[in-house]
């Protein structure tokens, strides 16, 4: 177990005690290539909290085996033979709704993460995604949030802004609270005492828009990682989000990010 896993507070698998009363997330995993799916199998036998009940070769043995075993979720890759992803996540959550799947492939791309998405998909993760961002993208699902990596939650903010519903504008009139932009703070970057935010706090946020991870924010601010999930937790309560996806959203709306990789100065 990584130090990052000790203090996410996740315990080792052999120690049952720890995690006793901790519900257990039966997984299945999809992938058409045998190494890739061994490894991920092994990979998950690590994790505490994570039971892997079956494997599957392509979509149609996970929809096959969704109806067999009930999993809490699917890990599914995207491009497979007979059938692919997609389909078998369309298949899988119009059949057995109570199974939500987390898509883990190598592409981010839009022709990917999209179809996914809106065919039922409540996670995306790519395959350079360590143990613990796993854990926690299938803790998400089971809790009804989505577990959707950094770079995935970025990107359908810029689709957002693209699309006209990112930030009002200064001057224009509309709602107050975490979910509505102000126009007395869209004009520059959110200080410190917005919302009760400390200035730690409003950087972490400024850095979670960016996409970085919880890793990569300590290693950018040169603190503990869990120091930056304390911080991470303080500014959700204060600005009322529920995940970094919404942390992402209120960051645009108020903000502290402008455009796509860049900040406000």
């Amino acid at each position: 177990m990584t130090a990052d896993e000790r203090a996410a507070g996740l315990p080792r698998p052999e120690d049952v005690d720890s995690w006793e009363g901790v519900r257990v997330v039966r997984v299945v995993v999809a992938d058409d290539q045998a190494v890739v799916r061994e490894g991920i199998v092994m990979l998950l036998g690590l994790l505490a909290g994570v039971e892997v009940v079956g494997s599957a070769r392509d979509g149609e043995e996970a929809v096959a085996l969704t109806a067999e075993l009930a999993p809490d979720v699917v890990l599914m890759d995207l491009r497979m033979p007979r059938c692919d992803g997609v389909e078998a996540t369309r298949r899988i959550r119009e059949r057995h709704p109570g199974t939500e799947i987390v898509v883990l492939t190598t592409y981010a791309d839009d022709d990917s993460l999209f179809p996914a998405l809106r065919a039922g998909a409540r996670g995306y993760l790519t395959k350079d995604a360590g143990g613990e961002e796993i854990v926690r993208a299938l803790r998400d699902v089971t809790d009804g949030r989505a577990g959707l990596s950094p770079t995935v939650q970025r990107r359908l903010l810029e689709q957002l802004l693209e699309r006209g519903e990112g930030p009002e504008p200064a001057g224009s009139s509309g709602g107050t609270g975490p979910g509505a932009a102000d126009p007395a703070v869209t004009a520059g970057p959110v200080a410190p005492e917005a919302d009760g935010l400390t200035e730690r706090e409003t950087e972490v946020l400024v850095l979670v828009a960016d996409g970085l991870s919880n890793q990569e924010i300590a290693g950018r601010l040169r603190i503990s990682t869990a120091t930056v999930k304390s911080h991470i937790n303080n500014l959700f309560a204060k600005t009322g989000v529920r995940d970094r996806a919404q942390a992402v959203r209120y960051a645009y709306q108020h903000g502290l990010v402008r455009a796509p990789g860049r900040r406000v100065t």
